[in-house]
């Protein structure tokens, strides 16, 4: 799996790259209230040759994110070799995840690629800002499905 760089929002404090990928606390616990809201999307194109467009659309989006209310920061991942890409994103609360979800941009992604793949996704709540945990649950998630199973070499599950 290969993943962008930390991607911070401004509810992500003073937090930089290093700390996120250290795993450090951001100190968000007094700038918050409830817990975080993390998202952890997976599309999986029907074909190759999407796939550079919509990393080209997810970047492209992406460069919005220090500007989103309630985002705590974000990173991009892909698996070319299963036509697998997506997001982890962390947010102060379901209300600014809602927000970026209606965002005309992200909108016009969804409608353009939403019938040339698969997406599934899954909202994770933490009470407190742990990247290293966030990102080792998210990619348990991401590799819990057969597909990433396949793509790796490894037993489809059955049942």
């Amino acid at each position: 799996m290969l993943r962008s760089g930390w991607c911070q929002g401004p509810a992500g404090g003073s937090l930089g790259d290093r700390a996120a990928v250290a795993g450090a606390d951001s100190g968000l616990r007094g700038h918050r209230s409830g817990p975080l809201i993390v998202s952890v999307t997976d599309f999986t194109s029907d074909a190759y040759r999407a796939l550079p467009g919509i990393a080209r659309r997810g970047f492209a989006l992406r460069r919005r994110w220090p500007h989103l209310d309630g985002a705590v920061g974000m990173w991009l991942w892909v698996v070319p070799s299963a036509r697998r890409c997506g997001a982890v994103s962390v947010w102060t609360g379901r209300q600014a995840l809602a927000k970026f979800v209606r965002l005309p941009e992200h909108v016009a992604i969804m409608d353009e690629y939403r019938e040339r793949g698969t997406t599934r996704s899954v909202l994770l709540e933490y009470e407190n800002f742990d990247a290293a945990r966030i990102r080792r649950d998210a990619e348990a998630w991401l590799m819990s499905d057969d597909r990433c199973r396949a793509a790796r070499g490894a037993p489809r599950q059955s049942g």
